[in-house]
C-alpha cells in the first residue's frame, strides 16, 4: 500500500508487505578465468570460511590460489554449465525454486518471494534492497543450508547485517533457523531416494550420503555442522528402513594440507570399491541445489575414482533442486516461520 501522508515533493513509500528471501552460496557469472577469479576472491576473503590471520591470507589468497586454481576451477565449472541459459546450475536451481516458491504465495499480494547469492549476483544487499522498496516491512531469511555452519548460515547473517549498517528505515528481520531434522525436509529426501528405486531391501548397491566437508579444527572449536549432518543421516536411515552400512556418510570437497572431517568421500569411493562393493548411489543432502560439488566432483570425478577402484555401477541422485517434495518443504517451513506475520 502507499503513504499518503508524505510531505509534498517526496515519493511515495510502499509499505505493509511481506518478503522472502532465499539464499544460496554463489555463483560465478561464466566460465572464463576473470569470472572464476573475482567469484573465488569474494568467496574465500570471507573471514568465516578461511580462519588464517587476514594480512597473511591476502598474499596466500591473491598470489596463489586465486592464480593457480582459476584456470583449474573454470575448466569444472565448464564442464557442468548450462549453455541453454549460460549461468551454472546453482543460479537456475535457485531461481526456480525462488519462482516456484513464489507461485505458491500467489494468492497472498502481501507476500513478495526473491532469491539471493551470498557470493556472486544476484546479491544479498541489492535483493534486500529491492524488497524494502517492493514495500517489504518484514523479511524471512532462508539460508538454503540444511546443516548450519558458521562457515554457511552464519556468513548470510553477517552479510545481511553489513547490509542492515546502511539502512535509515530497516525492515524487521527472521532467519529460517537449520532444518537438517526437519520432517518435511527428511521426507523429501526419503522421496528423492526412493524416487531412485533404493532404499530398505536394495540388494547390493549401497547409498552413500555426502555431504560438504568442514575443517577439522572448526568442529574442535565448537562449530555443529558434524553432528547436523550424522543427524540428517540417521533420520533418513530411519525413515527409510536402512542400517548404517545401506546408507553411509562422508564428506568431500576438502582443501589444503590440513584435516577435514572424515571420512572422506573418495577414500570412502576407492574403499567400498575395494572391498567389494560393485554398485553405489551418491546422494548430497547438504546441497539444496545441484552445482560443481555434486555435478562436476561427485557425478564425473567420484565416478572415475570408484570405477578405477573397481566398481561397476555407479549412480548419482539429484539434489533437491526444483522437485514438488522440495517445493512442499520450502512452503512449510516458510508458512511456519512467517507464523504471526501473515
Amino acid at each position: 500500500m502507499e503513504n499518503s501522508n508524505l510531505p509534498t515533493g517526496h515519493p511515495a513509500v510502499m509499505t505493509g508487505r511481506v518478503g522472502v528471501l532465499l539464499v544460496n552460496l554463489g555463483t560465478p557469472d561464466g566460465t572464463d578465468v576473470p569470472s572464476i577469479r573475482r567469484y573465488l576472491r569474494e568467496f574465500l576473503s570471507d573471514p568465516r570460511v578461511i580462519e588464517v590471520p587476514k594480512v597473511i591470507w591476502w598474499f596466500i589468497l591473491n598470489l596463489f590460489i586465486v592464480t593457480f586454481r582459476s584456470p583449474k576451477t573454470a575448466k569444472a565449472y565448464a564442464k557442468i554449465w548450462r549453455t541453454e541459459s549460460d549461468e551454472s546450475p546453482l543460479r537456475y536451481y535457485t531461481r526456480q525454486q525462488g519462482e516456484a516458491l513464489a507461485a505458491r504465495f500467489a494468492g497472498e499480494e502481501r507476500v513478495i518471494v526473491d532469491w539471493a547469492m551470498r557470493y556472486g549476483q544476484p546479491s544479498i544487499p541489492a535483493q534486500l534492497t529491492a524488497l524494502k522498496d517492493a514495500g517489504a516491512e518484514r523479511i524471512l531469511i532462508f539460508p538454503l543450508y540444511p546443516q548450519y555452519s558458521a562457515t554457511t548460515t552464519a556468513t548470510v547473517v553477517d552479510k545481511v547485517a553489513d547490509t542492515l549498517r546502511e539502512m535509515r528505515w530497516q525492515p524487521t528481520l527472521r532467519f529460517v533457523p537449520p532444518y537438517h531434522d526437519d520432517p518435511a525436509y527428511i521426507d523429501a529426501l526419503a522421496a528423492s531416494v526412493q524416487a531412485a528405486g533404493l532404499g530398505s531391501g536394495t540388494g547390493d548397491t549401497v547409498v552413500l550420503a555426502s555431504f560438504h566437508g568442514l575443517p577439522q579444527a572448526y568442529f574442535d572449536k565448537g562449530d555443529p555442522y558434524h553432528c547436523h549432518c550424522h543427524k540428517t543421516a540417521r533420520l533418513l536411515r530411519e525413515k527409510l528402513g536402512m542400517g548404517s552400512e545401506d546408507l553411509r556418510l562422508s564428506f568431500q570437497s576438502r582443501f589444503g594440507p590440513k584435516a577435514w572431517l572424515q571420512p572422506y568421500t573418495d577414500k570412502t569411493l576407492e574403499e567400498l570399491a575395494a572391498a567389494g562393493t560393485t554398485s553405489v548411489a551418491v546422494m548430497t543432502p547438504g546441497f539444496a541445489a545441484d552445482c560443481v560439488e555434486t555435478l562436476e566432483e561427485i557425478s564425473i570425478e567420484g565416478r572415475a575414482t570408484f570405477v578405477a577402484a573397481g566398481g561397476r555401477d555407479f549412480h548419482m541422485l539429484p539434489c533437491l533442486n526444483d522437485t514438488t517434495e522440495h517445493v512442499d518443504m520450502l512452503e512449510t517451513i516458510t508458512r511456519r516461520e512467517l507464523s504471526g506475520w501473515l
